[in-house]
């Protein structure tokens, strides 16, 4: 018999995206299909939802609504692609301009205690066959804003018994467990779960409500998207005041990697670069070079080491240390070419070393898709020099693209890059650059030796070649998430 898995989340590339939660839910389920699955999706109707799906058919109309005027339930599919998907049409919840879950002042919509509860619920009420020609037996529950989704199939499995139709399992993935989801405790009764679920043991945390917390106590499994994450988020370090209830489940956590879409992300078919190329014709990769620096308007130098940065800029990708090391890469006469969006004191500090440098800084704020393929494509070497990262795409994007990864040695940056240190080149292991201690010196070090290994042609080459035959693809994962289903589904 098929599986049937259903996936809750906010955001599907290329419809919506603020992150690399949307390239994993645009590839995950792809690939589960392409291992058998029957998988779907469910998706709040932000407009650029609505306006992207495919031959959209009401399934059904919501009775509990959360206090938006009505909701239905809607069918359609990505377009040039098998997936279907579930959208919720209740536009005086998610028919808003802009950010999906900030305001124009960029706070926090007030009401999104009830926007995302009623995300978590559907998903439940799908699972209790809403729609009659398709129930899953597993729901697979991505971030916060999914959170409440385990919650409500639990209420329903002790309210109606497990034999009607609220049997499905359930998955909750942490994509990162910074974000968490928390609300006023005042929020809760309008939530609709049973009075005792607002404990300790339950959504309570400290005092408030955490959607997250919500996803973690109830699923009956728990994946992260890293081996190494899922054993920080353990510890007091990076476990955001969950790692207790973490260690209490640590039989249910597993760290799955994240994957690549090849598809997407290939040097071999990027219609977005200048040059396509591969590991074995490297030409259009400098050709990728010179229309960066032109692009950018940096000096256009074909000797000059070229590292890219496409990312949020924050304190959690270790932006402000990449800052303070800035001086090294322009004193060796390296380029640094930034894409991002954040926090305002980093936006001014990179923006005052591109005046300061203007043909070897040069910084693009917002998020250009195309350019962000351009500048991947155009580096030499991808700075990820994160304090944590729960998985990380863009160290298994540069890889891919012979953009040689820099990073700090946590998390999923830990598991995917091997430092180029002079016994993993000569036993034929390095594909980039890692650094242990988060600290200005520890990343200057690494700096170095990425000019000094560019400064050895031949070691180079080999590095960037190797680092583009690395498989990151989403076929292994997959695999085992199907395992896990089986599992869980008995």
């Amino acid at each position: 018999m098929t599986l049937r898995v259903l996936h809750v989340a906010s955001e599907l590339y290329p419809l919506l995206k603020t992150g690399g939660l949307a390239d994993v839910t645009a590839a995950l389920p792809a690939a589960l299909i392409e291992q058998g699955a029957d998988a779907r999706l469910l998706l709040p109707g932000f407009p650029s939802v609505a306006a992207g799906l495919e031959n959209l058919r009401p399934v059904a109309r919501l009775e509990r609504t959360f206090g938006a005027p009505e909701a239905t339930l809607e069918l359609g599919r990505l377009p040039g692609s098998e997936l279907p998907v579930y959208m919720i049409r209740a536009d005086a919840f998610y028919a808003r301009a802009g950010n999906p879950y900030l305001d124009d002042q960029h706070v926090p919509y007030g009401d999104n205690a009830q926007r995302f509860a009623l995300l978590g619920w559907t998903a439940a009420q799908i699972a209790r066959r809403l729609d009659p020609g398709w129930t899953p037996a597993i729901v697979q529950a991505h971030d916060w804003h999914a959170g409440l989704a385990p919650a409500y199939l639990r209420a329903a499995e002790r309210e109606h018994g497990a034999g009607h139709g609220a049997s499905a399992r359930s998955i909750f993935t942490i994509h990162n467990l910074a974000y968490q989801g928390i609300f006023p405790a005042r929020q809760f009764d309008g939530l609709g779960l049973p009075r005792d679920f607002l404990h300790m043991n339950g959504v309570e945390f400290y005092g408030q409500l955490s959607f997250l917390k919500a996803g973690l106590f109830y699923a009956d499994k728990i994946t992260t998207v890293s081996p190494t994450y899922a054993r920080e988020i353990q510890t007091v370090a990076q476990g955001g005041g969950l790692e207790g209830l973490l260690r209490e489940r640590t039989h249910d956590l597993v760290g799955i990697l994240n994957g690549v879409d090849y598809g997407v992300w290939s040097p071999a078919g990027d219609a977005a670069i200048a040059a396509k190329y591969s590991a074995t014709r490297m030409s259009g990769k400098l050709r990728c070079k010179s229309a960066l620096q032109t692009r950018m308007k940096l000096a256009v130098r074909h000797d000059a080491l070229v590292f890219g940065v496409v990312s949020r800029l924050t304190e959690q990708k270790g932006l402000d240390l990449l800052l303070a090391a800035l001086p090294e890469i322009v004193a060796r006469g390296g380029q640094l070419v930034v894409l991002g969006t954040g926090d305002p004191s980093l936006e001014q500090g990179y923006a005052r070393a591109a005046r300061q440098h203007p043909d070897a800084v040069a910084v693009e704020f917002g998020f250009d898709e195309t350019l962000a393929h351009e500048i991947v494509a155009g580096a030499d070497v991808m700075a990820v020099p994160s304090r944590f990262e729960p998985c990380g795409l863009t160290q298994l994007y540069a890889l891919a693209y012979g953009a040689l990864p820099l990073v700090h040695c946590v998390g999923g940056l830990a598991d995917t890059v091997v430092d180029a240190s002079l016994e993993n080149l000569a036993d034929g292991l390095a594909t980039g650059f890692v650094f242990s201690r988060f600290e200005p010196e520890a990343l200057t070090a690494a700096i170095r030796r990425a000019f000094a290994l560019h400064a050895r042609s031949r070691d180079w080459r080999e590095t960037r070649a190797r680092a583009m035959r690395q498989d990151f693809g989403w076929a292994a994962s997959a695999q085992r998430y199907m395992t896990l289903y089986r599992e869980l589904a008995g």
